[in-house]
C-alpha cells in the first residue's frame, strides 16, 4: 500500500477526531490539515462538498489516482485503504 493520505478537518469536530483515531490505531500515516487555520484547505472542503463545510474530508492519492471521502465511516476508510 503506497498511499498519500490527507485528512482535512477541525480539532473540535468529533468525526474528525474519530477518523484520526481510526487511522492512528491502524498505523496509517497521514497528513492533517486544520481547516480553521488554512483558508485554502477550507475552500477545498467547501468546494468538494458543494458549498457545505463538512469534515473530515479524507483524500487518498496513489499511483492509480486520487479519491476523496467526505465524513467516511471506519468501514469506508478501511475499504479504500485496502484497494
Amino acid at each position: 500500500m503506497n498511499n498519500d493520505i490527507t485528512v482535512y478537518g477541525t480539532d473540535w469536530c468529533g468525526d474528525t477526531r474519530a477518523t484520526r483515531r481510526h487511522l492512528d490505531s491502524a498505523g496509517v500515516e497521514y497528513n492533517y490539515v486544520n481547516i480553521d487555520e488554512d483558508e485554502t484547505a477550507e475552500k477545498k472542503v467547501i468546494e468538494f462538498n458543494k458549498g457545505k463545510r463538512r469534515v473530515p474530508l479524507v483524500e487518498i492519492s496513489s499511483e492509480r489516482g486520487s479519491k476523496q471521502l467526505s465524513v467516511p465511516s471506519s468501514a469506508e476508510l478501511d475499504k479504500e485503504l485496502e484497494a
